[in-house]
């Protein structure tokens, strides 16, 4: 018997919605690496880490705003209208989880990057150093996504 076949696989409709379901809570850096690079300004990257990690490289344009740091107070200042991107060292922090549901619960639309910093900075995309977001760079590695 085949093990991928012991548990049936999701009827086609079934397939697209969860699916689609999931795309709703991440995104991936290459997604993200586009939208910031075209000056999208409907999302917002979201540095989730402390600021001293933060200083040592992150994001371009990402905002530093440890998760354990937000709350009603210290969230009024964000756009409500935006989609806020958070992230922290990758798939063994759960940073950006904990900002996201924190997000989540103030209100506010929110997604996860998958892989956080490592994936990003595993798939060449740049970085900023600093206390600043730092701006996107003009010219970038040309990094291409293999999916």
């Amino acid at each position: 018997m085949s093990s991928v076949l012991a548990f049936p696989a999701a009827s086609p409709q079934q397939g697209l919605d969860y699916l689609r379901h999931k795309l709703a809570f991440y995104t991936d850096a290459w997604d993200l690496a586009q939208d910031l690079a075209q000056g999208e300004t409907a999302i917002v990257a979201i540095d989730a880490r402390s600021p001293e990690i933060y200083r040592n490289g992150h994001i371009c344009g990402a905002i530093n705003f440890p998760h354990r740091t937000m709350n009603a107070d210290s969230t009024a200042h964000l756009d409500r209208g935006k989609v806020y991107v958070t992230y922290c060292d990758g798939i063994g922090c759960n940073g950006s989880t904990k900002a996201a549901l924190k997000l989540a619960e103030l209100g506010f639309q929110v997604k996860e990057l998958i892989g956080g910093l490592d994936f990003w900075k595993r798939d060449g995309h740049p970085l900023a150093w600093g206390e600043a977001p730092g701006e996107w760079p003009g010219v970038t590695s040309a990094a291409q996504c293999g999916c």
